[in-house]
Formats: structure tokens, sequence, C-alpha cells
């Protein structure tokens, strides 16, 4: 048998592959129009779910872009890292702040505020508006008087134990008004009355002239009877809660104490990282070792 009638076909077979061809042909075609139609025109509930969600992803994402918070007047001494962030401020600018606060000092305009924080012209033309400082800082001070209770020079000074002090007490003191006098006794009730009359320079408000003026007229005479902080015992967050520790110094000194066995002493205190040491001799009166 050759390989050329391999390859020979009657007439009826080559009709037949013909017919063949025609059928592949054809059926592919169709096939192919069907997956197009289906591609060009889908109606199946799957997808049509996937539009809806779609277009609701694209509203949310809209009102986000769109959305911005508003700003309501605030005292700039207060910011905190997160309204910082809101307001355009960098780390470190926040940072700058924090500083200057844990200085115990306070800004007292907008020029001052964009010196401690180094703030861009546009931004503080921008958030400048919305700074609330207390009424006394922006009253002048040509018309920002108080009456004078002082004592004439020739009289003698006896001097109040400041634990004892009434608010009608401090008020009599020039420079001291209903404001400032509640302040006062509000941070005595914090440290459960005060150990030092040096204590009063932590006080916002009090100006030097004003501190001195409170030395002359009232001194610590007793001891109070203050509830003692157990530094050895309490948490992180009830350590924060004392005036003169913030999170930070709180941690360190658990950390401290967890690696030495305990604080045994005021020495131990001046080993910890970022404690305020130049307010040992005051703190230490609030302890118990």
């Amino acid at each position: 048998m050759s390989y050329t009638s391999l390859f020979s076909f009657s007439s009826d077979q080559r009709k037949g592959i013909f017919v063949l061809l025609f059928l592949i042909v054809g059926l592919q075609g169709a096939y192919w129009f069907w997956v197009s139609k289906t591609d060009n025109q889908p109606n199946t509930k799957l997808h049509a779910e996937w539009i809806a969600m779609q277009s609701h992803i694209d509203s949310l994402k809209e009102e986000t872009s769109t959305t911005t918070f508003k700003i309501y007047p605030f005292n700039p001494n207060f910011i905190t890292d997160y309204r910082g962030y809101q307001l355009g401020m960098t780390t470190a600018e926040i940072d700058r702040l924090f500083a200057f606060r844990k200085e115990n000092k306070y800004v007292n305009s907008a020029k001052e505020f964009q010196q401690v924080t180094q703030v861009s012209d546009s931004l503080l033309q921008a958030i400048s508006p919305y700074f609330k400082f207390p009424s006394w800082v922006n009253q002048p001070k040509s018309n920002f008087k108080f009456k004078d209770y002082s004592k004439p020079k020739n009289e003698i000074i006896v001097r109040k134990d400041i634990n004892q002090a009434s608010q009608e007490d401090l008020i009599k003191l020039y420079g001291i008004g209903p404001a400032l006098s509640e302040r006062i006794l509000k941070q005595k009730e914090i440290f459960g009355g005060f150990v030092s009359m040096d204590q009063m320079e932590a006080i916002w408000g009090l100006s030097p002239e004003v501190i001195e003026n409170l030395k002359k007229h009232f001194e610590v005479q007793q001891q109070p009877a203050i509830k003692k902080i157990k530094i050895n015992d309490l948490s992180t967050k009830e350590l924060a809660k004392f005036p003169y520790f913030n999170y930070a110094i709180s941690k360190e000194i658990v950390t401290f104490r967890s690696m030495n066995n305990g604080i045994k002493d005021i020495e131990d205190l001046t080993k910890i990282k970022g404690f305020p040491v130049e307010k040992l001799n005051i703190i230490a009166l609030y302890l118990e070792f």
C-alpha cells in the first residue's frame, strides 16, 4: 500500500470533510459571539450586586475626601498630639510645645505660640483666629486692676498658714482675684495640702511679684496630714495622677523599681530617667518608700 493512497479521498469523503470543517468553524464562531455578548451586557444577579457595592464605595470615597473637621475655639496651651495633627502641625512642632509646657510655661499670644512651636506663617494665619486665651490674658494691663488690700509699710505682717487660708484671705493680697484664689485652693486640694511655699511657682497665672507677696503673708506653719504616695506599690496609671509625675516619668519609675528591687530612698529617685530632681525635696515629702 503506497503513501499516496492514504491521502486519496473519494468525492463523498471530501464532501463529508467539508461539512465537518463547516460545523467546527460555525460552532466556534457561535461560542465567541455568545461570550462577547455576555461580557458586554452583564445582567447576572452577582454582577448587579457588585455594581451596587461599587457605587456605595465610590460614594464613601467622595464623602471622605470632602469631609473636614470643624474647628472650635481652643486654648493652644492644651493641644494634644491628635489635635495638633488635625490642625496640620508636624510632630516636631508639637514636641516643642510639649517641652515648653513641661517647664510650667504658657503661651499667651499667637506670636508667642509661633516662637515656641516654629509653625509656618500660613498655618498660624489659619488656626490663630480660633485661639482662646483666659480673659485676664487678653485684657489690657491698664484696665486690669485689683483692689489694693496691701497693708501699710509700717504695719507688722502676721503670717498665716497657707493650708488654713480661705478664699477671702487670699483675695486680700494685691494681684490675686477670685480666679487665682480658687486655683490656689484647688491645687491645695489636689496635693492634700502644701508642704512648701515654693509650690506657688507651679500654679499657672501667678506672677513672680504675686508669689513674693504670698510668701510675705503666708507660710507652711505645720506639715499637713497628707496621704502619702506609696511609690513602690502604685501602677503607672496611678502614679501619673500625681501632679509632679506625667505618664512617661511614671513608666520610668515602675521600670526602675522592677529592675532594682524597689525604690529605697531619695537617692534612688535621682537615678530615674527624666525625674524632676529640681523639685526633689518637695516631691519626697509626698512619697512613702
